[in-house]
């Protein structure tokens, strides 16, 4: 039995299609399973990672683990996850841990300590490290269907955005394959594209004309107030500025593990194009 936690999210999602197409036995999880909309036939269970009470119900009989990196009881789900003698565990962890100072940075912190936690303890962890998610560009969908600039206080920083659908196909693979189990895996989008032409992409996909509002750190920081608290608005700042003008660097890790090449930022705008226009 695979247990898939965070079963509202979009790698989630995909990932329970595939295991269902693969006629693998799977349970999905999450904080409040009256609210998903999982495919039909799959036992949906409570399990709040912030709640270490709902743990040992949602692993009764799980032999793996698709795991969502919450840091604040990580080593209470990993002993309950021992009891329960799971065997393997897939965590959705974040290549900010690979960054110099991550023990300093709140973003690469929380991630850190998950992973600490589970390789400390006796399970195989596999653990798979995306960069920037192409889903990041979903929180300018809201501007560019309003027809407003988009801001952005580094409009060249670079990023290598993947797509869910590739995280999810590397995290079947690792379930499904035992050759893969126990990798540490660097998973990145197949370029290194700036905010600007990320933009350009969705206007291409969209025909849509999207505008870029220059703003100041400051400025960005204000407007996010509401959405992201500032240490970690800090945190995102900072890796920005690092990598203004910057090519991040790109792995062949999701074509090793799937045998394909990663899906390009514009296939994942052409499968979003409607949140845009919309």
């Amino acid at each position: 039995m695979i247990l898939v936690t965070g079963g509202r999210g979009a790698v989630a999602t995909h990932l329970l299609t595939l295991l269902l197409q693969a006629g693998r036995p799977v349970r999905v999880a999450s904080s409040d399973p009256g609210r998903l909309r999982g495919p039909d036939g799959v036992t949906a269970v409570t399990c709040d990672l912030t709640d270490p009470a709902t743990f040992p119900a949602a692993l009764a009989g799980v032999t793996e683990v698709f795991l969502y990196a919450e840091a604040s009881h990580i080593a209470e789900f990993a002993d309950a996850a021992v009891a329960a003698g799971v065997e393997h565990v897939v965590l959705l962890s974040s290549a900010s841990v690979l960054n110099p100072g991550a023990a300093g940075d709140p973003l690469a912190k929380s991630h850190l300590d998950v992973e600490t936690a589970l390789l400390a303890a006796p399970l195989t962890t596999t653990i798979l490290r995306p960069g920037s998610f192409a889903g990041n560009a979903g929180a300018w969908a809201w501007s560019i269907r309003a027809g407003r600039p988009v801001s952005l206080p580094y409009p060249g920083s670079h990023t290598d955005p993947i797509h869910e659908r590739d995280l999810a196909e590397v995290a079947f693979s690792v379930l499904t394959d035992p050759r893969h189990q126990g990798r540490r895996l660097h998973l990145t989008g197949p370029e290194s594209l700036t905010f600007t032409e990320q933009i350009e992409r969705l206007a291409e996909v969209t025909g849509r004309s999207i505008a870029v509002g220059h703003v100041t750190p400051g400025e960005w920081k204000k407007e996010m107030a509401d959405h992201i608290p500032g240490p970690y608005a800090d945190a995102l700042l900072a890796y920005w500025q690092a990598n203004d003008g910057r090519h991040v660097p790109l792995t062949d890790d999701v074509e090793q593990v799937t045998g394909r090449a990663p899906r390009t930022f514009a296939t994942w705008a052409r499968d979003h194009a409607a949140a845009f226009t919309g």
